[in-house]
């Protein structure tokens, strides 16, 4: 599934494709996609000649800002965007289609059809579910030592279970979180409760800079994804510890280890992230 790093390296390449775009009709393939309003119809005929202003993110989502509603859009597994001209041939996965006035038409494919799409009046989009209850985004000041201090002291679940809540902090997925728990040179089975000030300060340094390289990368390139145009993203050939099972560690030549930590898949070193 995309992370902040991804789902922002698209939202920057979309909002260079389509901002300033007039719809002049939308096909849905596949209504199930469409989870507000309840019927797909509605969704097509109140997007019909409305005009894309901007491609905003909140966490793993997109926010396409038209005239008088907000898309909300999560991608999932497999969900992509691109552009082609409405005469282009498209293949049983593009189940949205968003054609524009100028024949150009933004096409959203999903071999799994885990993707969604939320539909909200322009000031909704954050009273509501599925934005209503995300937690800060890691690049804002709401995300601060203090206020993840304030979130780990009175939970005993592991400091990686908790990094992956998104009620916690937003963006934050399997890679993300391994890579910065890694950095920071904490085990991802720790009680986050017994993280002291220092390694929450270090902690919080890591989340926000790995992060932060990764956009500069354009994200990581595993199994499938790449961006509104097609590239790929670079961040993978910096990772620790992620997908490195039985591999050194780059830092101290033990082997990365695997194991399963709250239902996810977990990368570490225990020489380098001792259990404490």
């Amino acid at each position: 599934m995309p992370e902040l790093p991804e789902v922002e390296t698209v939202r920057r390449t979309l909002l260079e494709l389509v901002k300033g775009k007039t719809i002049e009709l939308v096909i849905v393939h596949w209504p199930k996609l469409v989870k507000k309003p309840d019927d797909a119809r509605q969704f097509q005929d109140a997007l019909k000649g409305q005009t894309i202003l901007d491609v905003g993110r909140r966490g793993k989502f997109l926010l396409i800002s038209l005239d008088d509603y907000v898309l909300v859009s999560h991608l999932r597994m497999e969900g992509r965007y691109a552009l082609h001209k409405s005469s282009d041939e498209y293949d049983k996965h593009t189940h949205v289609l968003f054609r524009f006035t100028d024949n150009s038409e933004l096409r959203y494919r999903d071999v799994r059809k885990f993707g969604t799409m939320h539909l909200f009046k322009k000031g909704q989009e954050e009273t509501e579910l599925p934005l209503s209850q995300l937690g800060p985004e890691p690049f804002m000041d709401d995300f601060s030592p203090d206020y993840l201090a304030g979130k780990l002291k009175n939970t005993k679940r592991f400091i990686k279970t908790v990094l992956l809540d998104q009620r916690i902090v937003v963006g934050l997925g399997n890679i993300y979180v391994d890579e910065s728990l890694f950095r920071a040179g904490i085990h991802p089975e720790r009680i986050a409760s017994e993280l002291d000030e220092m390694e929450i300060k270090r902690l919080h340094t890591e989340i926000v800079t790995t992060l932060l390289e990764a956009v500069d990368s354009g994200g990581s390139t595993i199994r499938s994804y790449v961006n509104s145009q097609g590239k790929i993203g670079s961040f993978q050939i910096q990772l620790y510890v992620y997908g490195r099972k039985g591999e050194p560690c780059k830092r101290c030549g033990a082997e990365i280890q695997k194991k399963v930590t709250g239902g996810r898949g977990t990368h570490y070193c225990a020489s380098c992230q001792k259990i404490k």
